[in-house]
């Protein structure tokens, strides 16, 4: 029997973490949250995010990676990079929403 995989939902959205990449979003939405956990310290047996690349990234496969990137900041802990991330992604979202 194959094994089940199960997938971290958060707010009707999927969050995937793959090292240090995190994914929030569904791939097939026009745009996704991606973050990079570049530095980290260490607190007893964890590690805390320290540096975090925040990215809002176009899901279009017709567009450069380069292009792809249509907001990007750096953030001093998790809480603050996918705080200002997932309001982005929001925002990305709900662009055409709010222009009707």
């Amino acid at each position: 029997m194959g094994e089940e995989i199960k997938t971290l939902m958060y707010k009707g959205k999927p969050l995937v973490r793959q090292g240090q990449f995190l994914y929030y979003g569904f791939p097939d939405d026009k745009a996704i949250l991606f973050m990079n956990i570049l530095e980290t310290r260490k607190s007893g047996d964890l590690d805390i995010a320290t540096r975090v690349l925040v990215q809002i990234q176009s899901t279009d496969d017709e567009l450069s990676f380069a292009d792809k990137v249509l907001k990007q900041c750096e953030k001093g802990s998790f809480y603050e990079a996918f705080e200002i991330g997932t309001i982005w992604l929001w925002r990305e979202l709900n662009k055409n929403e709010q222009g009707k």
